[in-house]
């Protein structure tokens, strides 16, 4: 076996250069081929920081691999590298010795030019829109039907001298729907303040509680009614799911609310609280992101806000120029990716254009 292992020519063409698009501490080495590829178990790749002496294994790769990543390197310090045959355990004569070379971080990832342009385009389409807003300029939303039928159920909710029942939701403050369904509540609260209509806000837990106390009476202090909040009717009602579920059917029958809000996230509760609440007559809006329970919304409330619908609310009720800002930009980044989906394809077929599959490639 020796003799045949002296007889086998060793990689050559070795070169070593600087992993790019990295943190530092790597180095990428590649090398052509043994005319004896076929018959090789694989390569051993060797390392030194002398170029004559001190060469120790550093990895293996096997037969018709051309390239070993060595991410045990020390920045700033050179090292050597050479490439042996393996049969086994027995090894080939090395190769020749690569040029030294030494590893660093860099500054930029140009393999994610693609993210930057996306972050550059949305941040100038926040900042423009936000501007306009703020100018007074009129950003186009379009009619949400749930929404503009807000105001309305509250009217109907004081003309019946009836409250105003919001739920929001069974989750926790660290689910981005209980965020949204408090956004929301504040709007709500407003106008409940306005119409001067009771509004009840049962919680399932106590931070959620405390955070809807607050809302609401910043949202009856804004409105010009401070006097009008009542502690008492936003309150913690039951942790456990169902408990709750029963607790707020009770207060649908007994206290006949004449509006049903539902906001956040819901679980398999979602169609007793809105099959109770159609039974008492109640208009019912419900809002979630939970694409498990909208066809039971669906079918109950009197209008469902699906998805985006939802977390654009606040937005839509409140018209603060942040907000609506920030929503249109999201609508036209939206529209530039659709349109770079759509005819991204048809350029690199037709122009074989590198620079369009560049654009779409995920970089590590």
């Amino acid at each position: 076996m020796i003799p045949l292992l002296f007889l086998l020519l060793p990689p050559s063409g070795v070169s070593v250069f600087d992993t790019p698009n990295d943190g530092g501490g790597s180095i990428t080495v590649r090398w052509e081929l043994s005319p004896e590829d076929s018959l090789l178990s694989g390569y051993l790749v060797e390392r030194s920081t002398h170029p004559d002496t001190g060469f120790s294994a550093v990895g293996r790769v096997g037969r018709g691999r051309d390239e070993f990543v060595d991410n045990t390197t020390e920045d700033g310090k050179i090292y050597y590298y050479r490439i042996r045959a393996r049969i086994g355990e027995d090894l080939s004569p090395p190769s020749p010795i690569s040029k030294g070379v030494s590893s660093s971080p860099q500054w930029f990832h140009f393999g994610k030019i693609n993210v930057l342009i996306g972050i550059v385009t949305f941040t100038f389409f926040l900042f423009y829109f936000i501007a306009a807003a703020k100018a007074g300029r009129e950003l186009f939303i379009r009619k949400i039907a749930g929404l503009d039928a807000l105001e309305e159920a509250v009217g109907r909710a004081t003309e019946m001298g009836r409250p105003i029942l919001f739920v929001p939701g069974l989750s926790t403050m660290t689910d981005v729907a209980t965020i949204a369904a408090m956004n929301i509540l504040g709007e709500v609260a407003k106008t409940a303040a306005r119409y001067e209509t009771p509004l009840i806000v049962p919680n399932c837990d106590p931070i959620v509680m405390t955070v809807a106390q607050e809302v609401v009476k910043e949202a009856y202090t804004a409105a010009g009614h401070p006097e009008a909040y009542n502690p008492d009717k936003v309150f913690f009602l039951s942790s456990s799911q169902f408990a709750f579920a029963a607790g707020i059917g009770g207060i649908m029958m007994r206290d006949k609310p004449a509006t049903n809000l539902f906001m956040g996230m819901f679980y398999a509760e979602s169609l007793i609280l809105a099959e109770t609440g159609a039974a008492t007559g109640a208009v019912q809006i419900a809002g979630t992101d939970a694409a498990m329970q909208l066809p039971f919304f669906v079918v109950a409330c009197d209008y469902t806000l699906m998805g985006e619908e939802f977390y654009a609310a606040s937005a839509y009720l409140s018209r603060e120029p942040i907000l609506v800002g920030s929503i249109k930009a999201q609508d036209y980044s939206k529209i530039i990716l659709l349109l770079a989906t759509l005819l991204g394809p048809i350029l690199y077929f037709a122009f074989r254009l590198d620079l369009i599959k560049q654009l779409f490639q995920i970089a590590r």
